[in-house]
């Protein structure tokens, strides 16, 4: 098995990387976590997911890809520059909600609000407000973070960050976990 052939790769993939590499956005999530969130999707017909750190929209284009005509998407992301840039992409999607706001705030304000999928790709939501974000979880919902393993881009210190991190995830009782060494380090939970 080659894992790195990626059949299926959405139709704005190179574009939306191309306009990474214009703009200097470093960011970007790789094939592998885009491929993984778009088959976690496509198990969650008529789904409700939610994306805490939108970027330029490179993992929002695979999740996109693999929701049903009946899911929906609420996508979150503090950097004005690049929600406009990702609603030139998915703006006309009625499917997709883009939000510019402080995704810390938005956790705090939507805690009765239930999701599917929580793919938290920022701060909020993986290093802050993680007890509210897994409490907006459904049962049988999926969690998913990357960025586990040392990435060239963390400053110093931050490994300590997610170290804390996965010992809180491990020592949770209501969902189960799953580490995996691959792509750029994910986890994935499932709410009990």
């Amino acid at each position: 098995m080659i894992d790195t052939n990626i059949q299926d790769i959405p139709k704005l993939q190179e574009e939306i990387q191309q306009k990474s590499k214009e703009i200097g956005f470093t960011m970007p999530s790789d094939l592998f976590v885009g491929s993984f969130l778009k088959t976690l999707i496509s198990s969650k017909p008529g789904g409700r997911f939610l994306e805490i750190g939108t970027g330029i929209g490179l993992s929002l284009s695979w999740m996109i890809d693999g929701m049903d005509a009946n899911a929906t998407l609420l996508s979150i992301d503090n950097d004005q520059e690049l929600i406009s840039i990702a609603t030139q992409y998915f703006g006309e999607d009625k499917r997709v909600q883009l939000l510019c706001k402080n995704a810390a705030i938005w956790i705090k304000e939507h805690q009765e609000d239930r999701f599917d999928l929580i793919f938290a790709d920022a701060w909020p939501g993986k290093y802050s407000e993680i007890n509210e974000v897994l409490q907006m979880l459904n049962v049988g919902g999926f969690y998913i973070i990357d960025d586990m393993m040392e990435q060239p881009n963390w400053p110093e210190g931050h490994s300590d960050n997610v170290t804390a991190l996965i010992a809180y995830l491990e020592q949770r009782k209501d969902i189960h976990l799953t580490k995996m060494n691959w792509s750029t380090g994910l986890i994935m939970a499932v709410k009990k």
